[in-house]
């Protein structure tokens, strides 16, 4: 029978966590209902996944829209869901996603339900996809929500491919002036060293000489060290990054309004937005397909991808649970935008709550794809500068004692 972790508050509000077995997350819930205790979240418990063909090989987002599509289709047609798994697996093209599909369609021949038998594959399906499709066989509209899945993901590869497209001009040309400059203080600069030996020996040499030639001489003796250090600062970094402490950390910088001024800086807003539109858009499908409320917001909280984020929406549905408004406490969490709040707080009085979220998070992106053109249009002149600022510093470097030599004669 299966296993699932829970989080749940007991009747004086205090957290519990913990685990139980049930044949499903209904079963589990009643479970909860009967030791007096509320639910918060419950997640099937990954036992075990099987082993891909390497480390390397993963499927791709592009697959996995095509297999959500595929399965929604089958199963819209009247195919059951076996049979349905079985045509899936016969055609995948990727031998990774064969592998899958088939332990999937293995796990639900045992009698175990879709999500459960997904939950195995954590390195294929997120917690997001895990808990949208268990909604759907909840709520006897699975078809439906793999249409939507399906949607979902591809809309946000779509965001993340133009995302990534306005950054590769800007990522080009930092790549290559570094490459410049390291070409110029490794081979270039030394070609000077005995002239301004001499110099030195006679009359010194000044500071933004001498500063050019130690981070010459610097790089030419630690290269090899400055590049293990910088490789094992970005593992280290990465590492850190995963961790729960260091998580919170990034994600509380991300999505904190950076201010010069009067004026906002930095990517807070990008980010932020990014988040918010994922969660407005995953409880507005959720809520269109009869999902109730509080099993909506516990579900769509995990697609902002952000912990400060989801510690709101949680606090936002303990609020909901008691019967208020869900743009009451959104407003006091301080994380949302005042005009996305005032447009829930609208929507919910004219009971028009599924349609509206999903119009605000279609305005939000449109609001990160400008703000993102706008800032990579700045980010562009910005790095030519601090490009030609340095090459410019390398050869006043370079030339000033030579001047100043000419002068003395």
């Amino acid at each position: 029978m299966p296993e699932f972790s829970y989080k749940a508050r007991d009747t004086a509000g205090k957290s519990v966590l913990g685990q139980l077995t049930a044949n499903d997350a209904g079963e589990a819930m009643q479970q909860l209902s009967a030791r007096q205790l509320i639910p918060v979240q419950i997640q099937p418990v990954v036992k075990q996944t099987i082993p891909l063909l390497n480390f390397q090989q993963k499927v791709s987002s592009s697959q996995l829209v095509a297999f959500y599509s595929q399965l929604a289709d089958l199963m819209t047609s009247g195919v059951p869901l076996l049979r349905s798994l079985r045509l899936i697996e016969d055609q995948a093209s990727s031998p990774v996603l064969k592998s899958v599909v088939a332990d999937i369609r293995d796990q639900v021949a045992d009698g175990r339900r879709l999500a459960q038998a997904m939950a195995r594959h954590p390195a294929t399906f997120s917690n997001l996809v895990i808990s949208l499709v268990e909604a759907g066989e909840e709520g006897s509209f699975l078809e439906d929500a793999l249409k939507r899945l399906a949607l979902f993901v591809q809309h946000q590869n779509e965001l993340k491919g133009k995302v990534l497209g306005a950054m590769i001009y800007p990522l080009f040309v930092a790549s290559f002036g570094s490459i410049i400059v390291g070409v110029m203080l490794v081979f270039f600069v030394p070609k000077f060293q005995p002239i301004f030996d001499r110099m030195a020996a006679e009359r010194g040499l000044p500071w933004t000489t001498s500063t050019l030639m130690s981070l010459s001489d610097t790089l030419q003796a630690y290269w090899p060290l400055l590049l293990i250090g910088g490789a094992l600062l970005l593992l280290a970094g990465s590492r850190a990054a995963k961790s729960e402490r260091g998580r919170r950390l990034i994600d509380g910088v991300v999505i904190r309004e950076w201010r010069l001024g009067p004026l906002k800086i930095g990517l807070s807003g990008i980010f932020r937005n990014l988040a918010i539109s994922r969660f407005c858009r995953v409880l507005g499908t959720l809520l269109q397909n009869g999902v109730p409320m509080l099993r909506s917001i516990t579900i769509a909280r995990k697609a902002s991808g952000n912990v400060i984020l989801e510690e709101a929406i949680e606090r936002s549905a303990e609020f909901v649970s008691s019967g208020k408004s869900l743009s009451g406490p959104l407003r006091q969490s301080g994380q949302f935008p005042a005009d996305v709040v005032e447009m829930i707080a609208v929507a919910e009085e004219a009971n028009q709550l599924e349609r509206v979220l999903v119009e605000v998070s279609d305005q939000l992106e449109r609001k990160v794809q400008s703000r993102l053109e706008t800032l990579v249009h700045l980010m562009e002149p910005v790095m030519l500068l601090g490009l030609a600022a340095f090459v410019l510093f390398i050869v006043a470097a370079l030339l000033l004692p030579i001047l100043q030599s000419s002068s003395l004669v």
